[in-house]
């Protein structure tokens, strides 16, 4: 430990810079593409990460037909270690525009107000942002205020390139076999759809897609989608009377039917799920909802369901002539289920950030990640800091010296593996 320590102190750490290049790539996933990757500028970035892998002597980095990339850093230890992977996500969130992000950053932070120059009504306050009352001195990365910066989770994939290249060119340092991917369409619940994991090849992995530093989280909603489809009776308009039923009126009464004060968003937090529409599509013959349900036990979810269901059929009552389908389809499920059999997957990790100088953190995650589906398909996976803030807004900030701390802390991750094998 003492070796790594000093290494670091002479190490001129590579993720910031790496970071402001891949943000000015725009890579928006979108929900309503059924195409895979669902855009295709995602593979943009994913072909200059791999390239970049090549180019620090990783052999076999190269990006697949889907926009994943994969790579391996070869072990320096003659031990037989477990292979660990790291994981982040190339696509952005389709929430706020990605495109022409202009970073800024904002060296020596004091705790003034930021204001964001292409739009002076975005200001970076800390009574609204407390977490900056940490970074006194720190040098901040914003956007310029009509976008989104894209830490989520261009931070993830800069650090896991620092990663990379500071341990191919300090090779002294005893580690097992590394596996790197990145994914795309994380954002829109698609990152593992077409992961291979044999090819990966990996025991256990850790997504970097966290906030605070010194973050760890074991823990995610379990999630389904719900999809309503309300069939009404269609007429023409001028000889309606007593013959049209409106699909349209139907969803806007169950929508004005469902909690204002509790199961929603904007009423929930801590370990309290949520049933929320996303999304409204149709006319008057047929009208669509989309819902997502959100609980961190995975029995909440069918009594979310069956309590979403019961208010539909109590508003349909007062239409007989109309019908609907109610459809639900599992997303993903709380990851704490396979890591608590796999505990020294999350110990590693909690070694790894004393290591690294930090205090530890345990989050509960309102929100999945690609090590929810990932820790069901057989790869144990924790979601580690990354140091985004304010994600998918146009507020969205990161500290340069939380995302150098992200590369040193798996650094330590990769070495306590080796020691303990």
């Amino acid at each position: 430990m003492p070796l790594i320590t000093s290494m670091f102190q002479n190490y001129k750490f590579t993720a910031a810079d790496r970071f402001l290049r891949y943000v000015q790539i725009d890579t928006q996933s979108d929900p309503q593409s059924s195409s895979y990757p669902t855009t295709e500028k995602q593979k943009d970035l994913s072909r200059i990460l791999a390239e970049e892998l090549k180019q620090m002597g990783i052999t076999d980095a190269h990006m697949d037909e889907w926009g994943y990339v994969y790579a391996t850093i070869p072990a320096t230890s003659t031990k037989k270690v477990p292979v660990i992977c790291f994981c982040a996500h190339v696509d952005t969130a389709p929430d706020c525009s990605g495109t022409n992000i202009k970073p800024i950053v904002h060296k020596n932070y004091q705790g003034q107000d930021i204001i964001l120059p292409d739009d002076k009504t975005q200001v970076l306050r800390m009574s609204e942002y407390p977490y900056l009352k940490k970074l006194t001195g720190h040098d901040i990365i914003t956007a310029s205020g009509t976008t989104l910066l894209g830490s989520d989770d261009k931070a993830g994939v800069a650090e896991i390139m620092d990663l990379a290249n500071f341990l191919m060119n300090n090779k002294q340092v005893k580690h097992g076999e590394i596996k790197i991917l990145f994914t795309p369409d994380e954002e829109v619940g698609k990152g593992t759809a077409k992961v291979d994991l044999k090819k990966l090849g990996a025991d256990f992995g850790y997504t970097l897609d966290g906030g605070d530093a010194g973050s760890l989280e074991d823990e995610t909603f379990s999630a389904d989608g719900v999809q309503v489809v309300i069939h009404g009776v269609i007429a023409h308009p001028g000889y309606a009377k007593d013959k049209m039923v409106n699909a349209m009126k139907i969803a806007g009464e169950i929508l004005a039917f469902l909690p204002k004060d509790r199961l929603s968003p904007e009423s929930t937090d801590g370990k309290r799920g949520f049933i929320h529409p996303v999304r409204v599509e149709g006319i008057a013959e047929k009208c669509t909802i989309d819902f997502i349900i959100r609980d961190f036990d995975t029995e909440g979810l069918k009594k979310k369901e069956d309590y979403l269901r019961t208010q539909i059929e109590e508003r349909m009552r007062t239409y007989p002539k109309a019908s609907f389908e109610f459809t639900v389809t599992e997303q993903y499920r709380n990851m704490k289920e396979i890591l608590d059999v796999h505990t020294h997957v999350v110990d590693f990790a909690k070694e790894a950030i004393a290591r690294a100088g930090l205090k530890l953190k345990m989050e509960s995650i309102r929100g999945g990640t690609d090590g929810s589906r990932l820790s069901f398909m057989g790869l144990p996976c924790p979601n580690l800091f990354a140091g985004e803030q304010a994600i998918h807004s146009k507020l969205e900030f990161i500290s340069v010296q939380d995302m150098n701390k992200a590369v040193e802390t798996m650094v330590h991750l990769t070495c306590i593996c080796e020691e303990k094998s």
